[in-house]
């Protein structure tokens, strides 16, 4: 069995090699690094092609790529938002035995009607349209049945491939890819839990009660569990799906609004907003009102993160620039200090670029591109609900683009800043504010006291310790004990040599074997030996 697995792996290894290869990357299954005047132009499209054909774990990699705006150049996630999750469904039987395993119950057993083509199928799981006892039209995601076999086999391979690329590719200098790839196999994991994404689909649907513009589906409990997940169904025509060229203009930004306003409610009121407003998880229902589906992917903003979004929205209103960086950090952005300068420069530049301009006159994909390049250059890191923020609010100006071309995102978003700011500034929010910051001061200054004799107990014993570190250090020392080893490893072969060949020349009695003393060729063959593996420790690591 295990020999299987190794079969199966290597196989794999195999055929990312084979494909590296066609799509221009071979120079990663090279020793030497690839050199920096390599022709990187269309590194993107090349990029978004190799991971397309990997395989759906590949792909949902490429589309955590595309959200990281703070590692990637803009130019790449172009390409890879172009990734698409589609994949072949598995046998109906496959269905059966999952939907077994989960309710303890057939098919037939659980449900009146359950329809064997998917309306939809993915890397991690497939959608069928089935009709509860109570005869409720539902819809059934049931997970694959290798899926997370699968992708922990995926995640195992690409944090070895990740490995290589830091070592060895220069072109994809860009990103640190094991921590991306850390930061994948976290992501990836949560999607196979469908409790929560059931658990987020409950938050949205308490979230939008009683609203006319929003439909959230409700959670059969009785009917969901980490691998099946059953929703109301909702009918209606995905936003990707409508002849949007036979409708009148006025219908189309009413569409654009009604969909921009619904995401600005979650981000500024609810803050927890659907983090993927994709075409394809949009619905325009029969009754005029928007549907939501698809709840894997979610960001949450805490008091604290309106907070400060406040401090940075009334910075800039006020032309407040300095400000903005000491607004960003508050905000939990990092970036080099010693570029805070620059990044003040940077900020100001946009800033003024716009500052004045009517919103009608602002493109909302230009600036927010334009966000994303100072993003990169900058080298900033931005956190994860950040980053989902990011991306909620970039695909959602795409499609509102699309649905009305003339749409602006920031019209709809100014009233809810305007109310937020409003919010956070009035006196009773104020008078909250000052008195749990004067509780934490008072706080503070009863724990003075017991630290400052800590420190003093600790100083009068000798136990006082002051640590210091240095990211490089580690590093440096292993380098420096691979070398001493290397180094000793050299003269013992040196040795071997000299004394065998001493013993060669000098020693008349005694064996001998092919004219030498036995000694002297037991030496040189042992010297010989420890040679090779030293050639071979130095090879592999591709460094002469």
């Amino acid at each position: 069995m295990a020999d299987d697995g190794a079969q199966r792996t290597l196989s794999r290894v195999t055929e990312i090699g084979r494909v590296a290869t066609r799509h221009g990357f071979g120079y990663v299954l090279d020793r030497r690094r690839a050199s920096d005047g390599e022709p990187d132009a269309d590194r993107g499209r090349r990029l978004r092609e190799m991971l397309d054909e990997l395989g759906p774990t590949f792909v949902k990699f490429g589309q955590l790529l595309s959200t990281r705006p703070d590692v990637v150049p803009p130019d790449i996630i172009v390409e890879l938002r172009k990734l698409q999750d589609d994949v072949s469904p598995v046998p109906i039987q496959d269905v059966e035995r999952v939907v077994h395993a989960e309710l303890g119950l057939t098919i037939e057993q659980a449900f009146l009607d359950f329809e064997e083509q998917p309306i939809a199928a993915a890397s991690i799981g497939q959608v069928h349209r089935a009709t509860l006892p109570n005869d409720v039209h539902v819809v059934v995601k049931v997970q694959r049945p290798n899926a997370a076999r699968q992708i922990e086999s995926d995640l195992r391979l690409m944090a070895s491939a990740a490995r290589v690329a830091r070592e060895r590719v220069r072109q994809l200098d860009f990103i640190d890819a094991g921590e991306l790839v850390e930061e994948f196999g976290r992501s990836i994991r949560l999607e196979l839990d469908y409790q929560q994404e059931a658990r987020n689909a409950e938050t949205f649907r308490r979230n939008f009660a009683g609203d006319e513009r929003v439909a959230v589906p409700r959670v059969w409990w009785r009917y969901t569990t980490s691998r099946l997940l059953t929703l109301d169904r909702l009918e209606g025509t995905h936003i990707r799906d409508l002849e949007l060229d036979t409708w009148p203009d006025e219908d189309r930004r009413a569409l654009a609004h009604t969909l921009t306003d619904a995401w600005m409610t979650m981000i500024f009121r609810h803050a927890f907003f659907h983090g993927d407003p994709h075409p394809s998880n949009i619905l325009q229902l029969e009754d005029g009102r928007l549907g939501l589906i698809d709840f894997g992917l979610a960001g949450r903003l805490t008091d604290m993160d309106m907070a400060r979004l406040t401090r940075l929205f009334v910075d800039a209103a006020t032309e407040n620039v300095g400000a903005l960086p000491r607004r960003l950090a508050d905000l939990g952005v990092r970036y080099p200090r010693d570029r805070e300068e620059e990044l003040r420069s940077r900020l100001e530049e946009l800033y003024y670029r716009y500052y004045g301009s009517r919103l009608s006159d602002i493109d909302p994909i230009e600036a927010i591109r334009e966000g994303l390049s100072l993003i990169y250059a900058m080298n900033l890191r931005l956190p994860t609900r950040f980053v989902i923020l990011d991306k909620a609010i970039a695909t959602l100006g795409s499609v509102a683009a699309e649905v009305y071309p003339d749409f602006n995102v920031f019209e709809v978003a100014r009233p809810y800043a305007r109310q937020l700011i409003s919010e956070r500034f009035s006196p009773r929010r104020v008078a909250i504010q000052a008195r749990g910051e004067v509780q934490d001061l008072a706080e503070i200054a009863l724990e003075v006291p017991r630290q400052v004799h800590d420190i003093l107990n600790e100083l009068r014993d000798g136990e006082l310790e002051v640590k210091i570190s240095n990211p490089g250090i580690d590093d440096l020392a292993h380098h420096m004990d691979v070398s001493v080893n290397r180094i000793a490893v050299a003269l013992v072969i040196l040795g071997g040599l000299v004394g065998s060949s001493l013993i060669g020349v000098l020693a008349s009695k005694g064996p001998h074997l092919l004219g030498l003393h036995l000694i002297s060729v037991v030496g040189f063959v042992l010297s010989g030996v420890f040679g090779v593996w030293l050639l071979w420790g130095v090879f592999r690591s591709g460094r002469l």
